[in-house]
């Protein structure tokens, strides 16, 4: 047999080797780490659902969404781990030692953390955004300028998606006044424009059995928590009597509700006669 047969012979032996020692230990924990991740997620999610308290909530819904939040934020953080783990300890089964690497990770760790004090301060604001439940998936908010519906938080960032569909990531660190409109409940604020000449007690009357209706309605009931009525005269307009109509209604409801009630009004303030002004000027002529 010559050198390279022997050499060829030998390397096949050192492979079948590995396979039969450490290639085993590196399949256990590939494996080990699959089973953990199966079944992690489902003992996470069973966990965050028990301890959460839910008399500590206005609704189910926000019970569900501070949950799926919570469960979000942990097992994405137990993934990472679990690969970080798994990682280094298949990187020891190839023989390379662990020990300076995890000692410059360290050393890299700390200067990054030095360094990047925005990150730092990303992690520390999504803290107290989590701890203090200022919003969940599934809230519309809005966030440094940006508003849309909340797709995901984690420790460093918050993900929405606008209304044109476009998904924007925020910095939890850029967060400094964050506006929930779906926490607990909505309101509908909404201004009515009516004429000047209009009888003010039948508008009153006319825009509250608009809003006990389309409070009864099967269709809306389930939506609405407190019926629309007439509130106040908001304002006097140049060419309209502003009239302020309120609501109270399920998160997130508010502009279903609000677009279904402008319509019901405008069609039974046609049928009541009270109109809802155009513009108007008037015009003094100078006599001659």
């Amino acid at each position: 047999m010559d050198d390279k047969s022997m050499d060829d012979k030998n390397m096949i032996d050192s492979i079948q080797s590995w396979l039969g020692s450490s290639g085993l230990t590196v399949l256990f924990i590939i494996g080990a780490i699959w089973v953990i991740r199966k079944f992690g997620t489902l003992i996470i999610r069973r966990a965050v659902r028990k301890v959460i308290a839910a008399n500590n909530f206005a609704s189910p819904e926000d019970e569900r969404q501070r949950e799926d939040t919570l469960i979000g934020i942990i097992d994405g953080v137990v993934r990472v781990g679990l690969w970080v783990v798994g990682g280094m300890l298949i990187v020891q089964e190839f023989g390379v030692d662990i020990g300076p690497l995890v000692a410059g990770a360290s050393v890299i760790g700390f200067a990054i953390g030095f360094g990047a004090q925005s990150l730092v301060k990303d992690f520390v604001s999504g803290l107290f955004i989590i701890m203090e439940n200022q919003y969940r998936v599934g809230d519309v908010v809005r966030i440094a300028g940006e508003s849309g519906t909340v797709k995901s938080v984690t420790m460093r960032e918050t993900i929405l998606r606008n209304l044109d569909g476009h998904v924007i990531h925020v910095p939890n660190g850029l967060v400094d006044v964050a506006k929930n409109m779906t926490m607990e409940f909505s309101k509908v604020n909404m201004d009515i424009g009516v004429s000047y000449d209009s009888d003010m007690t039948k508008v009153e009357k006319v825009i509250n059995d608009v809003g006990e209706k389309l409070a009864s309605d099967e269709d809306w009931a389930e939506k609405i928590i407190d019926a629309p009525v007439y509130s106040r005269i908001q304002n006097f307009g140049p060419s309209e009597v502003v009239v302020r109509v309120v609501a109270k209604v399920a998160p997130g409801s508010q502009w279903s509700v609000a677009g279904e009630l402008r319509k019901r009004i405008k069609v039974a303030f046609d049928k009541n006669h009270i109109e809802i002004p155009f513009p108007q000027s008037v015009i003094h002529q100078a006599k001659k």
